[in-house]
Order: structure tokens, then C-alpha cells, then sequence
């Protein structure tokens, strides 16, 4: 048998459910006809008369919907054929037995509670994964925590002039001076402007812990150093805003205003130095004519943003340090104007960087330092404080706490701002680039970025410069034969004890010649600290050359101040030194009892020099100073780059697969560094095994094994002290992330120092391995938005299901069965073609037909938006990720399907005991006057009044997204008494106008986390502030559709079929929405709120144009009839549409024809 539906058939798979329904829908059709009269005929006659009963014109309004009804016809009569000598009885129940069965299938399509075994076990698998991926987040690779607690006498002194006469934000924000009580509590200004500004939800009394440091700091150490006050050493002045706790993170006109407020902030402190009221500076020192800046979090974002505001001050600001602060990407991108903001500012910044003349650069004075808590930090993604892709390392750098000397410990988003361990470092660090001596009030800016490399990296850094080869020699050394021990060439210094000669010694170590030099290196290692004075100490490291002695330079020899000898001696040899003291990179002790690299004990001193550094030179001299035995260590030697630097290529597949296992021997040098390029990213953990056999010697060990993890922009160091191995994860390359402002490599992969006692004559092995199960909690900071995103995929391409079978057969089916059809069909499907799309993305990234397309950027050599889509990254080995997140995603919007319905059911039995017990306690006549069961909506004139004053709030004083709350509300009142209407009518109109209004309630409320965080804003300031204007765009179109839409919906209005090509504009529209919520749905967040909001756009249309056209559904109706009422003799029309009519249209009223006079 040939048919033909009256629209397309689904190409996913629903053509035999179609079918079924135009057969049951044609059943009705004909039943209205008078078809059941015909039908107790029994025969095929009968259904044929009543099929030409219809007329033309219905004929004409239902197209192929009649061709479904002759495929019906066909039915009956085979059905009556079969059953002919049965007579009229059988046939009629063979009619009834087969419209049951319709009747059923139609019932199920359309009930809302549907739900197979492949849902369940779909839902069952994403629920899995999801918990697998939380468990792992919350328990797995997990860094310890070592921060001390920190202790304080705050006392804040607020500045009650700096009034609206400075600022318009006067009312809301405020300025206060810090003191400490008991070391400083003159509130007059004195020493170096420090500004500190709070993040996202922070408090001005956040500063406490390192204003205290700094107070004491100088009040105990510096005050009394001469050398230190003589070159600039001053007490800080800290400075601290209360922004009332704003959340600057979600609003991007809040963290403008916050910028704006602060350039004021700082013209008032500056001016506070001038007046010898409320000023102590001592007498000839220069006013001070900038202010270093201290932001955490957001406020390090608001910070690099002052410099881009109008009434920022040219040169007020040259010193940033930030903690935790999400440099390189904003931390959600719900908020239009937060995105706009991230991407002008960092713009900016790199234009700046890239002037190619100095002089056009406004940032050229300008040192910024970013300081990152690692994987602690669970409010943002460290690799975000990354600075490689804003500012060049001549100007800045990115460090992790767990990299910075003495501290060695990661730490969590607020930690870091009472961290003691860190406050230290921090405090000694701004001290370093002070000098109250400079109007700046900060050394230059070469010798700024100079200082902080030395005081916050380890030192083994490439970018920082080793201190001694630049200096003169200061140290002669002259030395007797009998007390100088010269080494040969190779040979390992090692010292078990130190002064056990009982005399001061000189070991000398002659550096190896060039030829041998080719990656090697000096390595030194001991548990003693190095002398930078060669007058006293235990140990003192040189860099010797020969230098002949010349008559009359015996003034010199108190320079040597080890009293070896004279170099008037005879036999003696005299060596102009440099002091290596300088170079020194600080290591965590790691013996057999160390637990973790933060443990209170005193350091390691380690020197490490490459061998082409030392050219100049011709020996390395220590000396031990000590004339009594002193317990204690040291292990000096040259090694060979083959030896100490191994280089393991091995890719993602191979170390997923295989792992890596490594056997150093036991002629190792005494530092061993592996290098593995493609360990870089984010989003891989790995388990790292150490195991040393027992000390062959015997000797015992000098230490335990210390291993150091690496990567090199951002410079994030990890130590693991006594180690056995231990979890290794990285901040390098990370999904989203703009690329390096240099345009080269992201990343150069993962190096790992270890560091053994090669004394001991035994081997160790390494062995590397992927951690699963741990790698999958990398994906929660990474991919948090893709669970705003994907989910809209799925929701979309439901709704195209629905909307689909709609036009085509009139039954709207419900969320849960068209969720079903899709598992089925069209789900797998787009899934697997965004998988290849993403591959072939990844790889496209590279080309510059990619970048020119897809990228935004055109006036960069770099573009910086290379990485704004689908994942996030260029490599294609994380292909896999594209169906997790569509699994995961299917069984999120199940489970928010089910949620959503379970809720409405609650509500709509509440609101059917309510009806109940409000009619049985009204009177007889009234009960009987009320209908048992209808959709009552509001009437017209208060629908008009509610509408009204929303607009004129959304226009005044409210931002839209409050609107758009305000419309979920409703949307969720309309989806309750459509239900309890379809549970009380039982027909087929209510059940289609429920699941449509369901299905609208559930796109709603997924749009509704984007809406939610300026939203918060808003109520927050309100709460704070209400007198206080709010800050946004009152844009009327961001949400007027919504409003019309949900208003149609309350009038119980269904919405037409499409039968014409229209309905094709449907189709894409989800399609193009759903592909969107993909491709740019995480960068573009704030984008989907309104893309759906033009998809309801088109859907009122669509019921405007029903409404206006009397009921034929097809938008180009309304333009005919209301083009039509201008042209000459025709004739007017008024139609009544058939309010909640599932049938595609309602039946249409009579016609009133005036005639033209």
C-alpha cells in the first residue's frame, strides 16, 4: 500500500509513529463528519460518503491531512473485505479494536512521563560518568596544604572627605589607611602608597595579614638595617577599598565602576603627601607620584583595567602584583559586558606590548607580577593567571606559590591572602622594588622586574640572570699549596663533614674546558647555608680566575679575610673570586623523616651554573670556613649534558598506553632532569613512581631523594621531599586559553628533577603512568560551562523533534518521548558529526584560512581567539570529549525533564485540591455554574495592566534579567493549569498544549543560569545600597519576546501547525540554535539567552499570524490579509481562532461580507 504524509516524513526514524497518528488523527476527523454513523454501516461505502461530505474548502485547509484519511479509508475497507459475511457487527469491532490501538499509540506519544529502557540505561551511563567526574574533582589529586596560620592587630582609619567631591561613588564605596596596633598608629601618612583591592565578594579587611607583616617587618628588621634605609626602605602606607563585597566577577559595568572609583582613590592619596597635616615625610625626600597596587582575585583584573579608564593618570601607576586573578579569560562569560570588557582591556594591554616604538607604549613603565595558588584554587582555573599571552617577561611573569622559595605549598583562592608563609615572601618582595628615594617611589623598571624574578622564583629559571658573573671580583684569594686541595678534572667534591681539618680549606675544582662543556653543568648541593661575607660563616663558594699578584697590592689581602695565607709567601698562588652567594636557589630539606617540601626545617642551598656561563673562569673554590668539625654536608661536581638531561619523546597515546619507565644508573650524576615535551596539558594527572635501591656504599645516605616538577611559562615549580612518588599535574596548555604574546609555543612540556645522592652507588627507577580516573576531575575547572551549553544542544534538538511531528501529524509529543526518538536517532547523530567537526577544527586551527574565518582577530600577527570554540584546544587527541559531554549532558536534561514534571504535578495536584475545596465550600447554583474542568487565564485587562508595569521597570529601574525570572514564574503557573486542565479533560488538545508549555518551561529554565549572576548583582546592590542606581542595559528587545511569547501561552493558546514551507524555518532555527550552544556556547554564554530569545520571537509570529489569520498558521497569511485591507473591492473578514486546539488550526467561525457602497 502507497502513502504519503501530509509533510515530510522524520528522517530520524519516526515514520511508522507518523503514520499511526495520521491514521488515528484522519479517525477523528472523520468521526466529526458524522463518520460514526457510517461506520455502523460496517463498510468501506460508508467511510467513502462520509470522506466526500467534507468540503472543498476543508479539503483545500487540510491538504494531506485527507490523504491520511483515504489511507484510513484503505484500512477500514481491507478491514471490511476480511470480514464481510460477518455482517455489520464484526466490522464495527474491528473498527473499534483498531482505533483502540491508535488511540493508545497516541496516548503514549503523548504522555509525559514516557520513558524506555534505552532512556534508563542512557540516564543510568551519564550519571555514572557525572559522579565519577565529582568524585575525582573532590578527592583525587590532591595537593597538601601547608599554610600557617597568620596573627594581626588590624586598626582601619577611614577617610570620611574623600566625598562626592572626588567621585560619584562616594555613597557606595570607601577608602581606609591600615595600622597596626602597637607598631604604628600615627594614621598620618609616612612612607610608600601600597592600594589593595579586594575581588569577587571580598572585604577590605582582607589586608590585614600582609599590612601586618609589612608593619613589623620594617619596624624589626629594616628600621634597624642602615644599609636597607639608605637605599629607600620606608614603612607601607596600605591602603584598602570596601567595595561593600560586590560580585565583580559576573557584572562587567561593576568592575568598571570599581576601576573608575580607584583612579580617584589614588589621586586623593597622592595628594595626601602633600599636606603637612597629614603627612610625617621626612624632609627632603620627593612627593610620591604613583602607587603600587596589590589586587587579589577580580581586583587584579580591576587593576589592569585603571589604566585603561579615562580618568586614569598617566604614570600613577608601575608596580601590579596580583593573586589569583583571572588575567587571561573571564571566569564565566554570562555577562555580555563582561566579555566585552576581558576582551578590550587585554587588547590593549597587548597592543601596548607590541608598539614597535617604546615611546608609543603607555605600559612601557609598567612591571606587572601575577601569583597563582595552583590546584588548591577551586574558585577559578590557575592556569587563567597566566600573563604569557598579555605582557612580554622583560615586563612581567606568572609564578605558583608552590614554586616561591620557603613557601613551597599550594594554596586555595583566600588562603592566599593570609597564607604566612606566602605574606612573607610577598611583604620582602615589595620592599625589594621600593625607594622612597624616587618620585616613583619604585627602583627603574629593568631593576623592578629584576628583583622579583630573584625574591619569587626559584632561580634555576632561564629568564633569571645569575648576579655574580655580572659583578667585579671583590674576593682576592691567595693560597698556600699544603692548605688547597686541587681536584682533577671530573672529579665529585664531597664533604660528609665540614671543618673537620681543623683549619680553613680550599677546595679547588677546575672547570672543565669548552669542548666537554655542551649542556653540562656546576652542580652544587648542601644542607648548609652559603656565606655572602667571606669574613665569617661555615661555607663560601668562588668563582676563581688566575690573577698574577703585581707589587704594592698587598692592601688587598683584607679582602680575603679566610687568613689561609699570605700571597707574599712563597709557593703561594693568588686568585681574583667572585661570591657566589648571590645565585643561590633555596631547596626543601628532604631527609628520611621529611613529609612534605613546606615542613619547618632549615633549606637546602643548591648552585647550579650552565658550563658556557663559566668561560671566564677557570676554578670553583670552596671553602670551609669552619675551624671545629660542624655536622653537616655538600656534593659539588661537573656533569655532562647526556648525562644530567635526558629527553624522553613519547605522545598522549603512547604514555596513555604504555606509561614511561626510566632506569637511571647507578654512575648517575647527582642531578638527573628528564624532560617530556608532550606532557603539557591541563587536563591529564599522572602517577609518578620513585624507587631507589638500598645504598650500595657504605656510606650512609647523605639525603633522601628530592624531586622536582616544572613547567616554563607560567612558572609553576612542585617539590616532592623523601619521594616515592607522588601526583603530578600541570597548569600549562589549557582549553580556551589565548596563546603567547611571542606566537610561539605554549608550553615546553613537563620537566622532572631529581635530585640523588650519587655517593650511595645504587640505581632508581622512574616510572610515569596517565591517572584516569584523577584526570577526570581536570575536566570540572575547565569545562564548568559546558553544562550551561551542551545541556541547550539537546533541549534544541528536542524541540525540533516535537515541533517536527507536530506540523506533520498534528500530535504534539511530549518532552520524554521525543527525548526517547532522539537517543534513538538524531542525537547520536549530531554528536558524532560535532565529534568529526571538532577534529577537524583542531586541526584547521593552524592554518590561516581557519584563523581568518573562524578567528576574530585581523589586525595581530597572533589571534588570540583561536581558541574561543567547541573545546577549547588544538589537539585532536581530545576528541573523546565531545560525546561525554553530550552523554552527560542527555542525562542532565533527563533528569531536569523528570525533575521539572515531578514539580508541575505537585503543583498542579495542589492547585486541583485547592479547586476542589473552594468549590465544595462554595454554593450549589454557583458549583454548578463553574465548568468541572478548563484553562482559566487571567483576562485581558489584567494581563495588559502586568504587562505594562514590567516594561516600564525593565525600561526604568530593573535589568531585564529580573524580568526574565519573573517570566519563568508565569511560564511554570501556565504549564501547572495546562496540566490540570489536560488531567481533567482527558483530550487530545489539552495533552498537545501541555507538553508545548512544558517543553517552552524547559528551554526557560535552561536559559535561566545565564540570566542568574547579574541578577544577584542587582539584588545584592539592592540589599547593600537600594538608592544606589544600577548599572545596565535597560534593553527592552533582550527579553520582549519572552514576554509576548509566555503572555500567548497564559491565554491558553496552542500553537498552529506549519504545513507550508514555514515550517521548515522552525527546523533550522532550532538547528542553528542548537549547533551555536556547541561551537561557541562556552565562550559566548550570554549569546544563547538571546538567540532563544528570537527563536520566541518566531514563535509568536507564528501564533500572531494564527491568530490574525484565522487560524491557517502560516506567517505570510497576516501579511496577505493586512495587505489585503488596502486593496479596492475586497471584501473584510473577521475568524474566531479555536483557542487550545491541537488539531493545527481550531475550527473556524462564519464570515460577515460587507459590501463597498
Amino acid at each position: 500500500m502507497r502513502r504519503r504524509l501530509s509533510g515530510d516524513d522524520d528522517a530520524n526514524g519516526l515514520g511508522n509513529n507518523s503514520a499511526t497518528v495520521g491514521n488515528a488523527d484522519a479517525t477523528e476527523r472523520v468521526e466529526r463528519s458524522g463518520g460514526m454513523m457510517v461506520m455502523k454501516e460496517g463498510g468501506s461505502r460508508g467511510v467513502a460518503r462520509a470522506h466526500e461530505r467534507k468540503t472543498s474548502k476543508e479539503a483545500g485547509r487540510e491538504q494531506g491531512s485527507g490523504e491520511k484519511a483515504a489511507m484510513w479509508a484503505q484500512t477500514l475497507d481491507s478491514s471490511a473485505g476480511k470480514s464481510g459475511l460477518d455482517g455489520g457487527a464484526n466490522g464495527r469491532e474491528v473498527t473499534e479494536t483498531i482505533a483502540e490501538r491508535h488511540s493508545s499509540q497516541r496516548g503514549k506519544m503523548r504522555g509525559p512521563w514516557a520513558c524506555s529502557l534505552l532512556t534508563l540505561a542512557t540516564t543510568a551511563c551519564s550519571i555514572i560518568l557525572l559522579a565519577t567526574i565529582v568524585r575525582s574533582y573532590l578527592t583525587l589529586q590532591m595537593d597538601p596544604k601547608g599554610c600557617a596560620m597568620s596573627y594581626m592587630r588590624p586598626a582601619f582609619a577611614p577617610f570620611s572627605d574623600f566625598d562626592t567631591e572626588h567621585t560619584r561613588f562616594a555613597s557606595k564605596y570607601s577608602l581606609y589607611l591600615y595600622r597596626e596596633g602597637g607598631v604604628d598608629e600615627d594614621t598620618r601618612v609616612k612612607g610608600i602608597p601600597v592600594l589593595f583591592i579586594p575581588g569577587n565578594a571580598g572585604s577590605y579587611k582582607q589586608v590585614r595579614p600582609i599590612a601586618a607583616e609589612a608593619a613589623n617587618y620594617f619596624q624589626n628588621e629594616l628600621r634597624i638595617d642602615e644599609a636597607a634605609v639608605g637605599n629607600g626602605k620606608r614603612p607601607l602606607d596600605f591602603f584598602t577599598v570596601d567595595f561593600n563585597e560586590e560580585l565583580s566577577a559576573f557584572h562587567g559595568q561593576t568592575l568598571l565602576d570599581q576601576a573608575e572609583y580607584l583612579n580617584e582613590a589614588i589621586a586623593f592619596i597622592l595628594a595626601l603627601y602633600h599636606n603637612p597635616h597629614r603627612s610625617l615625610r621626612e624632609p627632603g625626600l620627593p612627593d610620591p607620584k604613583s602607587v603600587i597596587i596589590l589586587g587579589h582575585s577580580m581586583g587584579g583584573v580591576v587593576a589592569r583595567t585603571m589604566l585603561r579608564m579615562p580618568n586614569y593618570q598617566q604614570h600613577t601607576i608601575n608596580t601590579i602584583i596580583t593573586l589569583s586573578a583571572p588575567h587571561a579569560r573571564a571566569p564565566i562569560s554570562f555577562d555580555a559586558e563582561m566579555v566585552a570588557t576581558y576582551n578590550d582591556i587585554n587588547n590593549f594591554w597587548r597592543q601596548s606590548y607590541s608598539a614597535v616604538n617604546p615611546r608609543n607604549n603607555p605600559l612601557a613603565d609598567v612591571t606587572l607580577v601575577s601569583v597563582a595558588g595552583g590546584g588548591l584554587d577551586t574558585m577559578i582555573p590557575s592556569e587563567y593567571s597566566s600573563l604569557t599571552s598579555l605582557v612580554p617577561d622583560t615586563h612581567g611573569f606568572t609564578v605558583f606559590t608552590s614554586a616561591i622559595p620557603r613557601v613551597w605549598t599550594g594554596m586555595d583562592h583566600l588562603a592566599i591572602m593570609w597564607c604566612d608563609q606566602f605574606r612573607k615572601a610577598l611583604v620582602r618582595a615589595i620592599f625589594d622594588v621600593a625607594d622612597v628615594r624616587r618620585p616613583s617611589q619604585t627602583l627603574a623598571q629593568s631593576q623592578r622586574i629584576e628583583a622579583l624574578r630573584k625574591r619569587l622564583l626559584t632561580g634555576m629559571e632561564s629568564v633569571v640572570e645569575k648576579a655574580t658573573l655580572e659583578h667585579e671580583p671583590v674576593t682576592f684569594l691567595t693560597l698556600e699549596h699544603s692548605s688547597t686541595s686541587i681536584m682533577s678534572h671530573g672529579e665529585r667534591l664531597t664533604l660528609r663533614s665540614i671543618g673537620a681539618s681543623g683549619k680553613t680549606k680550599a677546595h679547588l675544582m677546575p672547570i672543565p674546558a669548552q669542548p666537554f662543556a655542551d649542556g653540562g653543568k656546576f652542580t652544587l648541593l648542601t644542607d648548609h647555608a652559603l656565606n655572602a661575607s667571606a669574613s665569617n660563616g661555615t661555607l663560601t663558594t668562588l668563582l676563581c680566575s688566575v690573577f698574577p699578584p703585581s707589587s704594592g697590592s698587598t692592601g688587598l689581602t683584607f679582602a680575603i679575610g679566610m687568613q689561609i695565607n699570605s700571597f707574599h709567601n712563597a709557593g703561594s698562588t693568588r686568585l681574583a673570586c667572585k661570591n657566589a652567594a648571590a645565585d643561590i636557589s633555596f631547596l626543601p630539606a628532604s631527609t628520611n623523616e621529611s613529609v612534605n617540601a613546606f615542613d619547618d626545617a632549615q633549606p637546602f642551598s643548591y648552585l647550579q651554573y650552565d658550563l658556557e656561563d663559566l668561560h671566564e673562569y677557570q676554578f670553583v673554590a670552596i671553602v670551609e670556613q669552619a675551624t671545629e668539625p660542624v655536622q653537616g654536608w655538600l656534593l659539588a661536581e661537573f656533569s655532562s649534558g647526556k648525562d644530567s638531561a635526558i629527553k624522553i619523546s613519547k605522545g598522549h597515546h603512547q604514555l596513555l598506553l604504555n606509561g614511561l619507565r626510566r632506569k637511571l644508573p647507578a654512575t648517575r650524576p647527582m642531578m638527573t632532569e628528564l624532560k617530556i615535551p608532550e606532557v603539557h596539558s591541563t587536563l591529564f594527572a599522572y602517577k609518578l613512581h620513585v624507587d631507589r635501591q638500598v645504598c650500595g656504599s657504605k656510606e650512609d645516605e647523605l639525603f633522601a631523594p628530592l624531586l622536582r616538577q616544572y613547567i616554563q611559562e607560567p612558572y609553576e615549580s612542585k617539590y616532592f621531599v623523601n619521594t616515592k612518588g607522588g601526583n603530578i599535574n600541570v597548569h600549562g596548555i589549557s582549553p580556551y586559553m589565548p596563546p603567547p604574546l611571542s606566537g610561539k609555543g605554549a608550553s615546553e612540556g613537563l620537566s622532572l628533577q631529581l635530585w640523588t645522592d650519587p655517593t650511595c652507588d645504587s640505581t632508581v627507577k622512574v616510572t610515569l603512568s596517565v591517572d584516569i580516573v584523577g584526570s577526570a576531575g581536570k575536566l570540572v575547572m575547565r569545562y564548568r560551562t559546558v553544562f550551561a551549553s551542551f545541556p541547550l544542544l539537546v533541549v534544541a534538538i528536542v524541540l525540533r523533534k516535537q515541533f517536527k511531528v507536530y506540523d506533520a501529524t498534528g500530535v504534539f509529543i511530549s518532552f520524554s518521548h521525543s527525548m526517547d526518538q532522539c537517543i534513538r536517532t538524531s542525537l547520536p547523530a549530531i554528536v558524532t558529526a560535532l565529534t568529526f567537526l571538532a577534529v577537524a577544527l583542531s586541526k584547521a586551527t593552524q592554518g590561516p584560512w581557519a584563523q581568518k574565518w573562524l578567528g576574530r582577530s585581523t589586525t595581530e600577527t597572533v589571534d588570540f581567539t583561536v581558541n574561543d570554540f567547541m573545546l577549547g584546544t588544538s589537539d585532536p587527541f581530545f576528541w573523546f570529549l565531545v560525546p561525554l559531554f553530550g552523554l552527560i549532558s542527555i542525562g542532565i536534561c533527563i533528569a531536569a525533564n523528570y525533575t521539572v514534571l515531578t514539580l508541575t504535578h505537585l503543583f498542579a495536584l495542589t492547585h486541583g485540591l485547592l479547586r476542589s475545596w473552594t468549590t465544595t465550600r462554595s454554593p450549589p447554583e454557583d458549583a454548578r455554574s463553574k465548568p468541572a474542568s478548563s484553562f482559566v487565564p487571567s483576562t485581558t485587562y489584567q494581563r495588559m495592566i502586568t504587562t505594562g508595569i514590567l516594561l516600564l521597570m525593565i525600561l526604568t529601574i530593573v535589568p531585564y534579567q529580573f524580568a526574565y525570572v519573573i517570566l519563568c514564574l508565569v511560564q511554570i503557573t501556565t504549564s501547572t493549569k495546562a496540566l490540570r486542565a489536560a488531567l481533567d479533560d482527558r483530550s487530545d488538545a489539552s495533552a498537545n498544549f501541555y507538553n508545548y508549555t512544558h517543553s517552552i518551561l524547559v528551554l526557560m529554565l535552561w536559559i535561566l543560569p545565564i540570566n542568574m549572576p547579574v541578577l544577584v548583582v542587582w539584588i545584592h546592590n539592592l540589599a547593600v545600597h537600594w538608592l544606589t542606581p544600577f548599572s545596565t542595559p535597560h534593553n527592552l528587545l533582550s527579553v520582549l519576546p519572552y514576554i509576548l511569547l509566555v503572555e500567548m501561552l497564559s491565554t491558553g493558546a496552542m500553537m498552529p501547525r506549519l504545513t507550508a514551507r514555514a515550517r521548515h524555518l522552525t527546523n533550522l532555527s532550532l538547528f542553528a540554535f542548537a549547533l551555536y550552544a556547541a561551537v561557541y556556547g562556552v565562550s559566548h554564554a550570554y549569546r544563547l539567552h538571546h538567540l532563544a530569545n528570537a527563536l520566541c520571537a518566531w514563535l509568536f509570529a507564528v501564533h500572531l499570524c494564527h491568530n490574525s489569520s484565522g487560524g491557517g498558521g502560516d506567517p505570510v497569511a497576516l501579511v496577505r490579509r493586512l495587505a489585503g485591507q488596502y486593496l479596492p473591492r475586497r471584501a473584510g473578514s473577521s475568524s474566531r481562532p479555536g483557542a487550545g486546539s491541537g488539531g493545527g488550526g481550531g475550527e473556524h467561525g462564519g464570515r460577515d461580507v460587507k459590501k463597498r457602497p
